[in-house]
């Protein structure tokens, strides 16, 4: 199966159709006046379809197990045809519209069993999705062209003591979502090359600037009180969920800080500098992050 461990849950829906197809209106009428002798066929179809939905990951090699939260079966007669239509809900890493069209599937094959007795020419046709929602694709972002700042604070890697990894992740990681990025910077974690970094992006008029580095615990780890008295207003809620994504999937990230605000209308955000939290952030973060951009630039205006 596909990795899925560095995705977000999320709220994740999707509603399919199948269509039965009677070849004569006398089927449909023994449906509707309960006369088909293996039962109730809208009833026991639903009740298939419930159960073909969640044992979607039974049947389909690829697909994962995941929580079904909400299923709806409905039926539709449009002369001749019966329009199946199945909704699903799920909070989970992926998305639900395979358990929807299996539901539908699984539906569709009830019913044809059951008038298969009575209506020899009875057919299914056009199993299909017909909407879905949720996930990395439905992720708000910003409604304008963003360029932004990488800056790695870094003692040990300004010094050439080592290399750099999480700047270098970034940059890739931002270009391959459609953002400008600047040339990476790498600094000391000093106060002043801190300082002018936010000036010089300012001057630049950079929609946002990221720090990569000097938000831990040590002596030297100034990044993150800098960037905190540098910021008009703090998104703590950022640095919450960064934090949790984190967490979720190592046991020590709750020791590492991050920061996020806006300064003058620029989105300046600080996080720790191994190249595992940088991957974490960015996912926890991006693309929705820069919706603030837009927000603030409501707020001014």
């Amino acid at each position: 199966m596909v990795d899925i461990t560095h995705k977000n849950a999320s709220l994740r829906k999707a509603v399919a159709e199948a269509r039965i197809h009677a070849s004569n209106t006398e089927t449909i009428e023994a449906i509707v006046q309960l006369r088909v002798p293996k039962g109730n066929v809208f009833e026991v179809a639903r009740t298939a379809g419930l159960f073909g939905v969640k044992r979607t990951s039974d049947l389909i090699p690829d697909c994962h197990p995941l929580p079904i939260e909400f299923t709806k079966i409905d039926f539709q007669i449009e002369g001749q045809t019966i329009q199946i239509l199945v909704e699903v809900h799920s909070i989970y890493k992926t998305g639900v519209e395979v358990e929807a069209m299996t539901g539908a599937s699984i539906t569709a094959l009830t019913m044809y069993d059951m008038l298969k007795p009575i209506d020899k020419g009875v057919s299914i046709e056009n199993i299909r999705l017909i909407s879905k929602s949720g996930g990395k694709s439905d992720r708000k972002g910003s409604k304008k062209p963003r360029k932004i700042q990488v800056v790695v604070c870094s003692d040990g890697v300004s010094q050439g003591l080592r290399s750099d990894k999480s700047g270098a992740y970034l940059i890739e990681a931002l270009q391959h979502i459609g953002i400008e990025t600047r040339a990476l910077i790498v600094i000391p974690d000093e106060v002043e090359r801190i300082q002018q970094e936010i000036i010089r992006a300012h001057e630049e008029r950079l929609d946002a600037i990221i720090f990569s580095g000097g938000t831990g615990m040590g002596p030297r780890d100034v990044t993150y009180e800098t960037l905190e008295n540098i910021l008009d207003k703090t998104l703590p809620g950022m640095s919450e969920i960064g934090t949790v994504y984190g967490q979720d999937r190592v046991n020590t990230a709750f020791l590492g800080r991050s920061i996020a605000g806006i300064s003058r209308g620029m989105l300046v955000m600080g996080i720790p500098g191994s190249l595992g939290a940088a991957k974490d952030y960015f996912q926890a973060w991006f693309p929705q992050c820069l919706h603030a951009l837009d927000m603030a630039e409501g707020e001014e205006h």
